[in-house]
């Protein structure tokens, strides 16, 4: 398939976040996540990432600069997200992506699970790796792609890239170490990236 036909294909596949939202706490009710490694780790994380979306959706508030760029969107479009409910960046950015969303008749969030959707993933790598979430952009009545954005703000990217060059290497830490990088950002730097790609797009 071209790339056209991948992201016509991956649209037809995708789900809201209510669905999102309700796949994974289904599958947890089973003791399952999403995607084929149905470890005990991943499980775990996923529970601590269905708690995480549940507090992000009643306290994450976006600021009025933003929404103002968000409300002044007049090209219908599609952000497209690959996700997994394993994933604890997903769980960070994706109820606040979701948030943004809300704020303009002309925007509407759809995801779709990256193991179920690799060739797409494949067309949007990070340093040749499969990392999520990652956000695509697309004009709704010509899928030209507007902008991407992932997987994770630069700010929480730069504690991940100290890690690495610090050998870290032990999951937990550095699954702690990230989110306590999160909890001290408060959704900041996700929203001031975003006000600069909007403002870039919408000017």
């Amino acid at each position: 398939m071209n790339k056209l036909e991948i992201v016509k294909s991956a649209l037809q596949n995708s789900m809201t976040y209510q669905a999102y939202f309700k796949l994974t706490e289904d599958l947890l009710a089973e003791g399952k996540t999403t995607g084929p490694n149905q470890s005990e780790d991943y499980i775990h994380y996923t529970n601590l990432n269905f708690h995480r979306m549940k507090r992000l959706d009643k306290t994450v508030t976006i600021n009025t600069e933003l929404a103002a760029q968000i409300q002044s969107i007049t090209v219908h479009q599609t952000w497209l997200v690959i996700s997994e409910a394993w994933c604890g960046d997903a769980a960070q950015n994706v109820p606040i992506l979701q948030k943004m969303a809300d704020l303009s008749e002309n925007v509407e969030l759809k995801i779709i699970l990256r193991d179920e959707n690799l060739e797409l993933m494949d067309l949007y790598l990070t340093n040749g790796g499969r990392s999520i979430p990652k956000l695509i952009a697309l004009e709704n009545s010509t899928l030209n792609e507007l902008f991407t954005w992932g997987p994770r703000p630069s700010t929480i990217q730069n504690v991940m890239n100290e890690l690495k060059a610090a050998n870290v290497t032990e999951i937990s830490e550095i699954v702690e170490k990230i989110q306590i990088a999160y909890n001290a950002d408060k959704s900041q730097s996700i929203q001031i990236e975003f006000l600069k790609l909007l403002t870039e797009k919408n000017n």
